[in-house]
């Protein structure tokens, strides 16, 4: 009896994975992951990995871009059968000039102010799709490699936070969808455009002193859809960053974008979680990310249940964890925030997440 009450508990978890979308559950790597760590991620049935295509170490002069960091991540994730979704963002300085006024790190400033700055941005998204789309010139050059298309494009990260916008401006960004979308769908008609992920609550957006350093998200998208005329219509997805000390406070902060989307007449849109994560780092006063190992998978099963159950309610497509690995020094969690530690160990938040996904944790 025993054993067969195993087999159905192992058939239960396989059913409830199958339900959900094969890209429901993804991941964000920190650094770039070797063959073996993507063979790794496979076997755990992750089905979507969220990349940087950062524009200003990409193209760090006018002229060809560099493609070579982007196309490891891309044919890796191919040779596997994992997803790829590119977040593009950062300007080069030749390109948009510096605002060393803002103390961000670094200050990055969106590229819609002059006609020379959108031509940039409009001729490095042109060739990204054009290597990276149907049809595109990566696919040509590598025919051993299973052809995996990328159809979906991100646009920046984190917009409405002073860390990756040195000025926050909802206008600002409204015309960048729009410029990209045009950009994007002149050489793949079908993409998909997601809106860069929104930091939730960042708490700087309680601040009185303008300009302001950030939003809360519902308010910078109610801002957006009021300065851009037509934005509806320019993307497919809403990308969320719902950061926060415990899985618990997840529902406020995702019910109130969902409201905000109501209230903006564009209740349909999907959401795409497409960062999520505690660290497992040791617990401290100063830090309410850091966890512990255990605590860390605590968080990642709570959210994930309650990700999954309301699934429906709150149109989520996909959810992606923050991070694959640990990284020293990136920001005040990623050095705990991996399902793997150093050395590519497992965790025990990686064998919670291959719980929800029906794959194997070794």
């Amino acid at each position: 009896m025993a054993a067969a009450l195993t087999v159905a508990m192992l058939a239960a978890t396989a059913a409830s994975a199958q339900a959900l979308p094969k890209t429901f559950w993804g991941v964000v790597p920190q650094a770039t992951p070797t063959a073996e760590q993507f063979q790794r991620l496979q076997r755990g049935r992750v089905g979507a990995i969220r990349i940087p295509v950062p524009w200003s170490a990409i193209q760090t002069k006018e002229g060809t871009p560099d493609w070579s960091t982007v196309d490891a991540l891309v044919g890796a994730a191919a040779t596997v059968g994992i997803d790829v979704l590119p977040f593009i963002s950062g300007a080069p300085p030749w390109a948009v000039a510096t605002d060393k006024t803002v103390s961000s790190q670094p200050p990055m400033t969106l590229p819609v102010k002059t006609a020379a700055q959108r031509v940039a941005w409009t001729s490095f998204l042109t060739q990204a799709v054009e290597r990276y789309g149907p049809g595109g010139t990566f696919w040509a050059e590598n025919p051993t490699l299973p052809v995996r298309p990328v159809h979906s494009w991100q646009i920046w990260n984190e917009q409405n936070f002073f860390y990756f916008v040195a000025r926050p401006n909802p206008a600002d960004y409204g015309k960048l969808v729009k410029i990209s979308d045009t950009a994007i769908s002149a050489v793949d008609p079908a993409a998909k455009i997601v809106l860069g992920g929104l930091f939730a609550w960042p708490k700087q957006a309680r601040s009185k002193v303008k300009p302001l350093k950030a939003y809360y998200a519902a308010d910078f998208l109610q801002r957006m859809y009021r300065a851009t005329p037509g934005i509806k219509s320019r993307f497919e997805a809403v990308a969320l960053h719902p950061y926060t000390s415990i899985y618990q406070s997840l529902t406020p902060q995702i019910e109130e974008v969902r409201e905000a989307l109501e209230a903006s007449g564009d209740a349909s849109v999907p959401l795409w979680i497409t960062e999520l994560g505690w660290s497992s780092g040791p617990k401290s006063a100063g830090n309410s990310f850091a966890k512990g190992p255990q605590g860390q998978a605590q968080q990642l099963k709570g959210a994930f249940n309650l990700l999954r159950a309301q699934r429906a309610k709150w149109r989520i497509e996909r959810a992606y964890w923050f991070s694959v690995d640990d990284q020293p020094g990136a920001c005040n969690f990623c050095d705990g925030s991996g399902l793997f530690g150093p050395g590519f160990t497992p965790k025990p938040a990686w064998s919670a997440y291959v719980k929800f996904t029906g794959g194997q944790a070794g």
